[in-house]
């Protein structure tokens, strides 16, 4: 059985200084992880008819809340809904359902306290104090985790700062199918932030665009070389010509995991970016096309379950009104958008008409 992993973290909000434990999950399970650890256990069972029946129950559950109902799972959780609002006097109107509505699960004491009697802790060394890089925004397209070979990378964190004429640190854009360059072109280096133009290093195949960054600085003059990692990966923008098939939303790879096929565009070039986010109930992936700023206009989004071509609608006011893409390794996809990216990939498309 495994532990459950916890570390040391200083209390930000105690005097004297305190100590609290941080749980450090080992992985998410998904809806099909459910479902094929309950099929494995239980040969009656097929997975995808467990799949059908999480799904239903899901389902079921919001029914019940939507109806104004609690529902429970008997010595397990309880689901009910809250309102959080402040009313000057009773008989005032109630702001928009949305934004006080709340849902909230309960857990049975039985639950947690089975949870807590076979539960095994095992307790991590204390971090040491690394370079922690928070965010990587391009300041050109105001877009996070985005290398633009035209722009500049601003860089938010906390011991950032290196000595710039020490070989030995500095700020590396490393590809994740070869190529490592160290950053040389800094506007700015302090604790908290960096600014820099990215020298972008290549990689072997067009889309092969996806870059791990890295800071490695000495806190003292004769000091151990201590390295931070962003936990995020950065991806440089792609260029589609209609009408020649081309690798997006890959890793390092030797082939793409998907390729764009075809499309519609009103005029002679178009640039926009395009989503793919992980179900996190059901585990499907669910693709949509998107414009340059966050928050703003979107396409239709389209379920994907497999391997296979679909076509994704283009958004308000885009002049790609359609783009064809083809899934060609949903598995790997859909754990690569679960881990390292969180449940959410992107790539910005440069897309023009073919000849």
């Amino acid at each position: 059985m495994a532990t459950v992993q916890w570390r040391p973290e200083v209390n930000p909000l105690t005097t004297p200084q305190s100590w609290r434990p941080l749980h450090l999950p080992h992985d998410t399970s998904g809806g099909n992880d459910l479902a094929a650890r309950i099929a494995q256990k239980h040969s009656a069972l097929d997975e995808e008819m467990v799949k059908t029946t999480l799904k239903a129950l899901v389902e079921e559950i919001k029914l019940d809340l939507i109806n104004g109902n609690q529902a429970a799972l008997e010595d397990a959780f309880t689901f009910r809904v809250s309102l959080n609002a402040r009313l000057d006097e009773p008989d005032d109107p109630l702001p928009p359902t949305e934004k006080i509505l709340n849902v909230r699960v309960i857990v049975a004491k039985a639950f947690q306290a089975e949870v807590g009697r076979l539960a095994q802790l095992e307790r991590l060394p204390v971090s040491k104090k690394l370079p922690l890089i928070t965010s990587a925004e391009d300041m050109v397209l105001k877009l996070n985790d985005v290398l633009n070979p035209n722009g500049a990378l601003h860089l938010s964190g906390s011991a950032l700062l290196f000595d710039q004429e020490n070989e030995v640190c500095g700020c590396v854009l490393e590809g994740t199918r070869g190529g490592r360059q160290r950053q040389t072109r800094c506007t700015a280096v302090f604790n908290s932030e960096i600014t820099l133009l990215p020298d972008i290093p290549v990689q072997q195949d067009p889309w092969n665009n996806e870059y791990i960054l890295s800071i490695s600085t000495q806190y003292t003059e004769n000091g151990t070389l201590r390295t931070g990692i962003y936990e995020r990966r950065l991806r440089t923008p792609l260029a589609v010509v209609l009408g020649t098939e081309t690798g997006i939303l890959s890793g390092g790879g030797t082939a793409p995991l998907v390729s764009v096929t075809g499309g519609t565009l009103t005029a002679a070039s178009a640039r926009a970016r395009i989503q793919v986010l992980l179900d996190a109930q059901d585990g499907d992936l669910r693709f949509s096309l998107l414009d340059m700023k966050d928050g703003g206009a979107a396409g239709d989004a389209v379920r994907v379950a497999a391997n296979g071509t679909c076509t994704l609608p283009g958004y308000a006011g885009s002049a790609l009104t359609s783009l064809e893409v083809r899934v060609n390794k949903y598995n790997t996809l859909a754990g690569m958008v679960r881990s390292p990216y969180g449940g959410r990939l992107v790539d910005i498309l440069d897309v023009r008409q073919g000849s």
